[in-house]
């Protein structure tokens, strides 16, 4: 299933899913059916497979008729992030594809040795945006704003010291995930300022339920700036898979349902070319990943910017 989150004239953000080009209001279909259901992703999410069996049960009960009366065409609608509040810090993968490591190493003195355990950094809540928003370029702070195309992991079974052979039973779904980077920001060798900014975390268009994914450690993904190709890889080059990463993160920290990892990015990052080339305001960049679809993002001025 393709579950989203939208607003219709900046109203409150409301949980549909996707069918055709349509879009069907959870709550709403609920409501019509007597069998009532949350109105946000977080809700939904904490429901588990039982929500997504009784979601199920409703489309294929309903009458086009009542499906008609609760959805409206995707176009009408603006596509927020998946899950536009974060409980958590969004849990981010550093130098998890070999030669995004090699082109690091040259650029940005990182070591040029393959980690030999997941390297981990965060990004707050406050950095998440959506499909079609903008990504705020503060040119008072950094001068090297750049791109990373990146599957993200909903959580949908939180736990700890969760083993990697049970660890994709704890997976829920997938969206894309751009971490947006600013290169110049990075403070002693921590990563937060460099990838915590407001609107640095764009997501979506969509979340897909695991079940529709048949093999997330075998889909292709994408970047380009102004429709010229940047990245091109492929999940199963990871160097820690999804569920090491899993397994990994909860020996340090008790996973949450809800919770996001963004699972990092191959080669072909602007500061990784020669020259470097980095984003600035009117450019528009968008990321794909496989059975997921494309995240778009264009770069504006801050408002500091323009005082």
């Amino acid at each position: 299933m393709k579950l989203l989150t939208y607003s219709i004239n900046h109203t409150p953000a409301r949980l549909g899913f996707l069918d055709g080009e349509m879009i069907i209001d959870v709550e709403k279909l609920g409501r019509t059916m007597q069998a009532p259901m949350p109105d946000n992703m977080l809700d939904f999410i904490d429901l588990g497979q039982e929500g997504l069996n009784a979601l199920t049960l409703l489309y294929n009960s309903a009458s086009k008729e009542q499906l008609l009366d609760n959805s409206l065409p995707i176009g009408n609608a603006t596509l927020l992030a998946p899950i536009p509040r974060p409980r958590k810090n969004i849990f981010g993968i550093g130098l998890n594809y070999t030669e995004h490591v090699a082109e690091s190493a040259r650029t940005l003195d990182t070591s040029k040795e393959l980690p030999q355990q997941p390297v981990i950094f965060s990004k707050p809540p406050s950095a998440v945006t959506g499909h079609d928003s903008d990504i705020i370029h503060n040119q008072k702070i950094t001068q090297q704003l750049d791109y990373e195309v990146e599957l993200a992991v909903i959580i949908g079974k939180g736990g700890k010291n969760i083993s990697k052979e049970n660890a994709m039973d704890h997976v829920y779904g997938y969206t894309v995930i751009n971490d947006i980077s600013a290169r110049d920001c990075r403070r002693a060798g921590q990563w937060i300022v460099s990838k915590g900014q407001d609107t640095f975390a764009p997501m979506g268009p969509v979340l897909v339920t695991k079940e529709e994914i048949a093999d997330p450690q075998n889909l292709n993904l994408s970047l380009t700036v102004n429709g010229v190709e940047k990245q091109n890889s492929n999940t199963k080059f990871m160097l820690f898979n999804i569920a090491d990463l899993i397994h990994d993160l909860s020996t340090v920290f008790t996973l949450d349902v809800g919770d996001i990892i963004a699972t990092g990015t191959p080669a072909g990052v602007g500061a990784g070319r020669d020259p470097q080339e980095f984003m600035w305001p009117g450019d528009v960049v968008e990321a794909t990943v496989e059975g997921i679809g494309t995240l778009r993002n264009t770069i504006v001025d801050s408002e500091e910017d323009s005082k």
